[in-house]
């Protein structure tokens, strides 16, 4: 049985090997950190979204303890034993390892920092798991006329921290996120995170490829190329007769005009990226500079739609996001106050 602990992080030297976590809705990964050095790294594309559908959290324990297990044995391949985990993500929900609750915004790493919790659960691994918790936007006791401000972040507010402490990101700026969620994450002039904005998009791509009369239109892999004029077109037409019906005009466009399925799925993520633009911006929920965590197609789709509005756009690819996620973990478990365990 998981349990929370008293206590907070002891001082990391330089030396000391740690195993860093980041679980999300359908991907675990794991990393094996000495100084500020990855080492070794593991993953399973098992996250959170298994044990909604399960109605456990078995498959959470069991992925852990997996992937604990090979870095352990890879650290002590290398002479290295590590000191502890270090974990954000959706380990810290309902459906992870240990809910823990979210820190009100604004949140910058001091209050993120305070907030970290340790845990102790031999099933998974004898080594201390110590854990951020993710942030919660809008009123404490929010109203139904709230709704449109309220939302919960797991796992970017580490993403933050570190590419703020890597100088990647700066106040007044916007992190866009895109992962199974959709987030656009706005830090204030203090850098601290001010507000979130989240969509299913990411999910509800993989549907529609999935699990939808469309699946026959659509490239079943990851998208990672575009055709801009259908971009556009995709923009255009959800602009014009509503998501829903836009959704339904590729199969129009499959069965009709035969187009490819790079312009299909370039017609989809159009309809996609500008909804979610719309929505955002009318949420006033863009800061002054956008950072796109991403690759593939929808960075790209959306770097286009940013920069048609003059907007200053910079992309972290997946090595850079790797790099900042845990450089933040490392500055939490660095920034948070030592007391004997």
């Amino acid at each position: 049985m998981t349990k929370a602990l008293d206590g907070n992080v002891f001082p990391l030297n330089q030396s000391d090997a740690v195993i860093c976590v980041d679980m999300g809705t359908t991907n675990t990964r794991v990393w094996l950190v000495v100084g500020k050095e990855i080492v070794a790294r593991e993953g399973a594309s098992i996250g959170v979204r298994d044990s909604a559908r399960t109605g456990n959290t078995n498959i959470i324990y069991r992925t852990l303890k997996e992937l604990f297990g090979a870095l352990q044995a890879e650290a002590q391949s290398l002479g290295h034993k590590p000191a502890l985990i270090l974990g954000a993500g959706m380990i810290t929900s309902s459906l992870g390892l240990l809910e823990i609750e979210h820190v009100s915004a604004p949140a910058g790493e001091q209050e993120l920092a305070q907030a970290m919790r340790q845990l102790s659960n031999a099933q998974i691994s004898e080594l201390p798991i110590w854990l951020v918790p993710g942030v919660r936007t809008g009123p404490a006791q929010p109203e139904i006329a709230d709704l449109s401000d309220v939302d919960v972040i797991r796992g970017e507010e580490t993403l933050c921290v570190g590419l703020m402490h890597l100088g990647m990101l700066g106040p007044h700026a916007t992190l866009l996120n895109l992962g199974s969620h959709w987030r656009a994450i706005t830090v204030d002039g203090s850098g601290r995170i001010a507000s979130s904005f989240t969509t299913l998009s990411g999910e509800l791509i993989h549907a529609v490829q999935k699990h939808t009369v469309l699946s026959s239109a659509l490239p079943q892999d990851r998208f990672t190329e575009l055709d801009f004029p259908w971009l556009e077109q995709g923009r255009a037409q959800q602009k014009m007769s509503g998501f829903s019906r836009a959704l339904f005009c590729v199969r129009i466009l499959e069965q009709k005009f035969r187009l490819t399925p790079l312009q299909l799925s370039s017609f989809l993520l159009g309809a996609v990226v500008g909804s979610d633009l719309t929505a955002a911006r009318e949420n006033h929920k863009l800061g002054e500079k956008i950072v796109i965590a991403g690759s593939g197609a929808a960075a790209e789709a959306w770097k286009q739609f940013l920069e048609a509005e003059n907007r200053m756009v910079a992309v972290c690819d997946p090595q850079a996001v790797e790099t900042a996620f845990i450089a933040g973990l490392l500055r939490l478990a660095e920034l948070a106050p030592y007391r004997s365990v």
